[in-house]
């Protein structure tokens, strides 16, 4: 009797936003250290512990400083040079850069969420296929990561405008949109104050990346 085929997975992608200025913060949020290792750091580990490959970081503000301060092994770092116009550039930069990959999807992280866990990324890459739509769920709140089939990519280039990202494309296609809860295994609070650091690492938020 023969063995059956087999075949490797299909490739998913994943996209860490890291762009922006962290104004309210008073630095960028890639450059903040939590638990020694800073939260650009954290976000590809978490990437790449739940299974995704490649992964692509979307630098823009301090970008020079973000290269020669973090430990951006395994990923692959994407300038955004219109990062000052807002999250959705950083996704459009992200999604172009992929194209000429394999990926059959893309997942989205934000690097100022450390509570998201290896275990939440692979809940969604196990659904990844080129038609596929999904978010984590909290409770009765969507939250990252987001998962973008390779069939949405354009149509979510076309609405990421400012800050939105992709939510007006997820809220053109909601019937297609799966939600996947992911309160059991990880927290969708990120971090835009210096207060909010201090509720996350007191409040023992913050992810074990590496399992």
């Amino acid at each position: 009797m023969g063995c059956e085929p087999t075949h490797a997975p299909e490739p998913v992608a994943a996209l860490v936003l890291a762009a922006g200025a962290g104004r309210r913060f008073g630095r960028p949020k890639a450059l903040i250290e939590v638990d020694g290792r800073l939260l650009v750091e954290r976000a590809v580990a978490t990437a790449r512990a739940g299974g995704c490959t490649p992964v692509l970081t979307v630098l823009g503000a301090e970008a020079d400083t973000v290269r020669a301060e973090a430990d951006l092994d395994g990923a692959v770092p994407i300038d955004n040079p219109d990062w000052a116009t807002g999250l959705g550039s950083s996704l459009r930069a992200g999604l172009t850069a992929l194209h000429h990959t394999a990926a059959v999807a893309a997942l989205v992280l934000l690097v100022d969420m450390p509570g998201i866990t290896p275990a939440a990324v692979r809940r969604l890459v196990a659904l990844a296929g080129p038609d596929t739509l999904a978010t984590a769920g909290y409770g009765d709140q969507r939250g990252h990561p987001v998962l973008l089939g390779r069939a949405h990519w354009p149509g979510v280039s076309a609405l990421a405008i400012g800050d939105a990202g992709a939510r007006g494309y997820l809220r053109e296609h909601e019937s297609d949109l799966r939600v996947v809860p992911c309160a059991d295994v990880a927290d969708n609070t990120d971090v835009d104050t210096p207060a909010d650091l201090d509720r996350v690492v007191h409040g023992s938020i913050v992810a074990t990346v590496d399992g």
